[in-house]
């Protein structure tokens, strides 16, 4: 069956996350001065990052909502048992740092024009649509996809099959029609192909391996793949 959309998730897909989140964090801690028990701004983004894995795989169980999953990363990287409103704030002059890193990739734009008019085009994020839609929006591609479908809000996230069904009903596709694109291999694209999408696997890093999995390591190889018609016998990489 032919695709006609393609979902995306946004974090390290379109939006380069990881070098946001160093280069905020570490405008954070200079502002503030190191957190007490850390030698290092290195040592510190290192801690941070595992805290952040860490209780992101407790909110993605269900198991803390998402305004706690961030208190609770603040009172780990403090080591300080602070107060929803202190935690709350302490998050906050994070965020002001977080921001100001914001980028796309310099390949999202060029992607999103090329399968634009061809393709149906949506967002489906293990995030908040609060988080989501204000970042789109700040840069300057929110217009680009008709919906924004988040974790928070569904209470469940990817891989589930629910989050990708839900998505798709959103735009009113079944999931055979449906391709979805995302940095994770075994959240986003393995994921998706369980639940009955075309998953394809952002390799940016170049990892490689999982042979089983549809894998891109740039998005200027998404519109060929995609009018290539490979979903069945697809090669594992390209280029």
């Amino acid at each position: 069956m032919t695709i006609r959309a393609v979902l995306w998730d946004v974090d390290d897909t379109i939006f380069d996350y990881r070098t946001a989140d160093r280069d905020g964090l570490l405008s954070h801690l200079r502002a503030e001065g190191l957190a007490d028990g850390y030698t290092s701004a290195d040592q510190a983004l290192a801690r941070w990052r595992e805290i952040t894995a860490e209780h992101w795989a407790r909110f993605t169980l269900g198991e803390v909502d998402w305004q706690g999953q961030r208190r609770d990363r603040v009172r780990s990287f403090s080591g300080r048992p602070l107060s929803d409103a202190d935690a709350d704030d302490w998050f906050d002059r994070y965020i002001v740092h977080y921001e100001a890193a914001w980028s796309l990739f310099p390949d999202t734009v060029a992607a999103l024009d090329s399968l634009a008019g061809e393709y149906r085009q949506a967002i489906l994020s293990n995030s908040s649509l609060q988080v989501q839609d204000h970042k789109l929006r700040v840069l300057g591609v929110r217009d680009r996809f008709e919906v924004v479908v988040c974790a928070a809000e569904l209470g469940c996230a990817k891989p589930s099959a629910r989050a990708f069904h839900t998505a798709c009903e959103a735009i009113g596709l079944p999931p055979e029609e449906v391709a979805y694109v995302g940095d994770e291999p075994d959240i986003d694209a393995r994921g998706a192909v369980e639940a009955g999408l075309l998953g394809i696997w952002l390799d940016r890093t170049g990892v490689g391996g999982r042979p089983e999995l549809i894998r891109i390591t740039g998005l200027d190889q998404l519109p060929g793949l995609l009018r290539g018609d490979t979903r069945f016998g697809a090669p594992s990489t390209f280029g």
